[in-house]
């Protein structure tokens, strides 16, 4: 949308990290199974440009795992409108703090037993 411009026509960069944050955050809850928020973002790049019009794609992968937290990898993806040609616009990674039910930091374990810490 037009609000979600930069100066020179560009779509802005901030809006690209809220949709990779929505992303990453849908997986982080997924296999969390609750509630999780994110506690810091970090190594952002945008490797290209993405017009108004385009169809972005969020693509996640878990990176790490502590006691209570995910990091998760977050890749923007912009399909041309009305073309299959894609640009990779976007990455940076995420880290999310799972909590329990009175919003205190929860064990990854109890959540996800499946996961491998690293």
């Amino acid at each position: 949308m037009p609000t979600d411009l930069n100066p020179y026509g560009g779509v802005f960069g901030g809006w690209l990290m809220s949709q990779m944050a929505l992303g990453a955050g849908a997986l982080a809850s997924r296999v969390g199974k609750g509630k999780a928020v994110v506690v810091s973002a970090t190594d952002f790049a945008f490797p290209g440009a993405m017009a108004v019009g385009d169809e972005l794609s969020i693509y996640c992968d878990i990176l790490a795992t502590g006691n209570t937290s995910l990091t998760i990898a977050a890749e923007g993806v912009a399909r041309t409108r009305n073309g299959e040609a894609t640009t990779r616009v976007a990455s940076g990674q995420f880290k999310f703090v799972l909590l329990d039910e009175n919003d205190r930091p929860r064990p990854v374990g109890e959540a996800a037993p499946e996961l491998t810490r690293t």
